[in-house]
């Protein structure tokens, strides 16, 4: 197996042309430390350019014939499919992540370009009649969707390259520019889409992306030009950020600490199958992985010994270039050392572990943990890390309230041959979508995505983006009689 990739040094993209800055960093694969490549950094005075260069770009991209939004989207999936296995490997090193999962990122990234091409077409409008009161007697409403404006767009770490394209992809479909400030530990990724936007034929400004510190992407935030901010990231920094962001929209997506049931009629062995890789793939690190596991009491035992038996086969992590791994390195030392410190934490309360995985420097083993208690931060806070919790319950109505009892509520998964507990998960359970019989982790990219309570507001997936990056403007039609 080859883990070495060339190191090269990649550009910022600022006004329509790749930057070398003073300030380089070396980018390194947290697996193991290797330098993969070196960055350009953008300081303050480079975000105020952006913002400029945005506002101009603007008059151009609002003004995109819907043929020529749809040629760009599809020229950047083009060009992103031609260098695929670069870009996968790329992403494999620069976030740990599995090179089979980073090879299906970047499959998603492409299909999320092509869809945004589509969905470019289907900016449709209605025709409203007015004349249902005597004084609007001949008058006709027509409506239609504008693109907003300035679009900032900031991503992190875990999806650097299709969390990137769920912001670009839909800011271009509506006539948008975007400024896009990708995670500082993995800005690679988005990087190769600025290369795709180069050769695709997008206006100057209409997408620039400036890996920077964030205190210097404030002007982003705070300059009034920009009217709608897209961030991916953690609770605490995304409502911190709405309280900053004045009057401009905003969408949030934040995360959670996703629950599954396992009910009674399930099929066990599919839905142990299905949770090992919702919990455990890329080390835990998707905001929908699987941390919390509700099962009936009648298949507990059925389904804990085939669960933690796939976790022992199948769990030990490894270089992220191995066909083989599920799960590489967490993205710092920092992170896994929090994870363990959280495990330590809950064990010392009383919680015990089924499978208790250590920690070497940034790799957390996976660990399984039975007998918790809902105010232990292994349950209570979205642990973004190696941990599954398996808890029990004796009726449909306990479990709903059991993933309930969060702050979180991103997505739930559910594993029934019941409709009618089916029916009840959808319309009880407090979370943006629920997913039956498959884990909480399943997403589709062109699908409403987002969450309520902590988890954030807004939704993406490219129909929804649009819609939210874009305002509805009406025309009132008055046809004059004899006229």
């Amino acid at each position: 197996m080859n883990t070495q990739i060339e190191v090269k040094e990649y550009d910022l993209f600022l006004g329509g042309k790749f930057v070398r800055t003073n300030d380089i960093r070396e980018i390194k694969n947290p697996f193991n430390g290797e330098t993969i490549a070196r960055v350009s950094f953008a300081d303050r005075k480079m975000y105020e350019q952006a913002v400029g260069f945005a506002h101009s770009a603007f008059e151009k991209t609002r003004k995109l014939p819907t043929y020529a939004r749809e040629k760009i989207l599809h020229n950047i999936a083009d060009y992103m499919e031609e260098h695929l296995e670069e870009i996968s490997l790329t992403l494999a090193c620069e976030a740990a992540k599995p090179i089979s999962q980073a090879r299906a990122e970047t499959g998603r990234c492409i299909h999320t370009f092509r869809v945004a091409a589509e969905e470019s077409k289907r900016m449709i409008g209605e025709v409203i009649p007015l004349d249902c009161t005597e004084i609007a007697k001949n008058h006709t409403g027509f409506t239609r969707r504008f693109p907003i404006g300035v679009v900032a767009g900031i991503t992190p770490f875990n999806f650097p390259l299709n969390l990137a394209s769920h912001k670009v992809g839909p800011a271009i479909a509506a006539g948008n520019p975007i400024i896009l400030k990708p995670s500082s530990a993995t800005p690679v990724s988005a990087l190769w889409i600025a290369r795709a936007a180069y050769e695709s034929g997008l206006p100057e400004g209409g997408l620039q992306v400036l890996p920077a510190d964030p205190d210097n992407t404030e002007p982003m935030i705070s300059d009034e030009r920009v009217k709608y901010i897209t961030f991916t990231g953690s609770a605490s920094v995304g409502w911190a950020l709405k309280n900053r962001s004045g009057k401009k929209r905003i969408a949030l997506e934040l995360g959670g600490n996703a629950g599954v049931i396992i009910d009674k009629d399930a099929n066990i062995d599919y839905a142990a199958e299905r949770c090992f890789p919702g919990a455990f793939a890329y080390a835990g690190q998707i905001c929908i992985s699987i941390q919390r596991i509700f099962i009936h009491n009648d298949v507990y035992d059925r389904f804990t010994e085939k669960f933690v038996n796939l976790v022992r086969e199948k769990g030990a992590p490894g270089h992220p270039l191995d066909p083989g791994v599920i799960m590489s390195s967490m993205i710092n030392e920092k992170e896994a050392r929090r994870v363990e410190a959280w495990v330590e934490e809950a064990e010392a309360q009383g919680a015990v572990a089924l499978c208790r995985g250590k920690r070497h420097g940034s790799v957390m083993e996976p660990v399984v943990l039975a007998n918790t208690t809902p105010d232990m931060k292994v349950c209570s806070e979205e642990i973004f890390g190696p941990v599954a919790i398996l808890d029990r319950f004796s009726n449909f109505d306990e479990a709903a309230a059991k993933v309930n009892n969060s702050r979180y509520g991103l997505q739930a998964g559910v594993f029934t041959n019941s409709l009618d507990n089916a029916m009840k998960a959808y319309e009880e359970i407090e979370t943006g979508a629920v997913i039956i019989n498959d884990i909480p982790t399943f997403r589709i990219d062109h699908m409403p995505y987002g969450g309520v309570k902590d988890s954030g507001l807004g939704r993406e997936g490219l129909k929804y983006a649009i819609e939210e990056m874009t305002e509805t403007k009406l025309m009132v039609l008055n046809r004059i009689e004899g006229n």
